[in-house]
């Protein structure tokens, strides 16, 4: 980590009776450090370049470190990138569900579940560095126990095409147990597809926040509406208020009823509100996004006041950590789905804390004394 050290290293010939099975030549000492790193510093290139950009990590490295040459971005940015690859490579076998493979009776054997998991999904854009005026999406998530620290995850939805294999080993990390009550909260959408079949015990839950965000803005056209016919207006706003009661008490139904109502009086209602059609195109987007996600749609009051989470808005703020500060604060920035993919492997270990087991794993040497007493005096 304090500068480079050479090594001489000798290439040998194999003979030609034996190079059926191996290479004409051999490398003894690339063998045995494939890297040509030490694990110290790609350890810290990883951590940092996961924090800041890659040239502000290089900047960093050769500051508070002597190596003064061979650091610069483009090598910081392969390191890190590399280190993801192995990441990835540390996946477990392609499962879409804890259940694949076992056996229900198994389920006996195992401990009593320490309480519910959460863990709310949602995405944010990035532009694309290939089709400069698209952006592509960004899944991340946080998962949160009832004792435990709270871990990140991320992914760039499309180019991952496992992610239920790796939620499943975030899970698994995290001590997950196959009859562990675990709950999806998304706003709907593609998303709300990860949850399904991924445990027995799981279920789905349509963001509170998201559906009242859209009331909201069903609201704020019924206001409008007022100036220009107060009746219509003013009942719009006492139907929106109603549909918003009956879904926060469970009452799909009623909620459905409801909707279908007010849509029929505006598509019946003539008047001179200039954002009327806007205000009928809000009203039927909003009546698929519920019928959509019916069975998401839960008793909100009730599970509110015991005290259980119905809100991804813990989410929102986990968006603006792990993407937004790191990948499109700067409008200039562009990314690769690849580079973007990999470094969101390594950003959110670094922001969960958890990038320095996946390094001790990889190297053992890394976890000293020190390390363990001090993880001891945790515990």
């Amino acid at each position: 980590m304090f500068g480079d050290v050479q090594l001489k290293s000798p290439r040998f010939y194999v003979p030609k009776e034996r190079q059926a099975n191996c290479p004409a030549t051999i490398s003894p000492l690339t063998q045995l450090l494939p890297d040509h790193i030490a694990p110290e510093r790609l350890y810290l290139e990883t951590r940092w370049a996961s924090l800041v950009p890659y040239a502000a990590a290089a900047d960093l490295l050769a500051d508070v470190l002597p190596i003064g040459s061979g650091v610069n971005a483009t090598t910081v940015r392969q390191h890190v990138l590399r280190a993801a690859e192995r990441m990835e490579d540390d996946l477990a076998e392609q499962r879409t569900s804890f259940t694949d493979g076992r056996d229900p009776r198994e389920w006996e054997d195992l401990l009593i579940p320490d309480g519910r998991m959460v863990i709310g999904l949602d995405g944010g854009y990035i532009r694309d560095w290939r089709e400069r005026k698209k952006n592509f999406e960004l899944i991340v998530g946080r998962s949160m126990p009832e004792e435990g620290d709270a871990r990140y995850i991320g992914f760039v939805h499309g180019y991952d095409r496992k992610p239920h294999r790796r939620i499943i080993d975030h899970l698994h990390r995290q001590g997950f147990q196959v009859d562990q009550d675990l709950t999806f909260i998304t706003d709907g959408g593609e998303v709300r597809v990860l949850a399904e079949r991924i445990s027995p015990c799981s279920e789905h839950v349509l963001d509170w926040f998201h559906i009242t965000m859209r009331i909201t803005i069903l609201r704020q056209f019924a206001q409008g509406l007022v100036h220009h016919d107060k009746e219509a207006g003013t009942a719009a706003l006492d139907e929106l208020r109603r549909i918003k009661w009956f879904l926060w008490h469970g009452n799909t139904y009623r909620a459905r009823e409801a909707i279908d109502n007010l849509l029929l009086d505006l598509e019946a209602l003539d008047s001179r509100y200039p954002n009327l059609r806007k205000f009928k195109i809000a009203m039927r987007e909003f009546q698929v996004y519920i019928v959509s996600n019916e069975a998401s749609l839960i008793n909100y009051g009730e599970r509110y006041r015991s005290g259980e989470r119905i809100s991804s808005a813990f989410v929102e703020a986990t968006v603006n950590a792990v993407i937004s500060k790191r990948f499109a604060k700067k409008q200039q920035m562009q990314w690769s789905r690849r580079g973007a993919h990999l470094l969101l492997q390594t950003r959110t270990r670094t922001l969960d804390g958890s990038l320095r087991a996946a390094f001790e794993h990889w190297y053992p040497g890394m976890m000293n004394d020190n390390d363990r007493g001090r993880r001891q005096a945790a515990a």
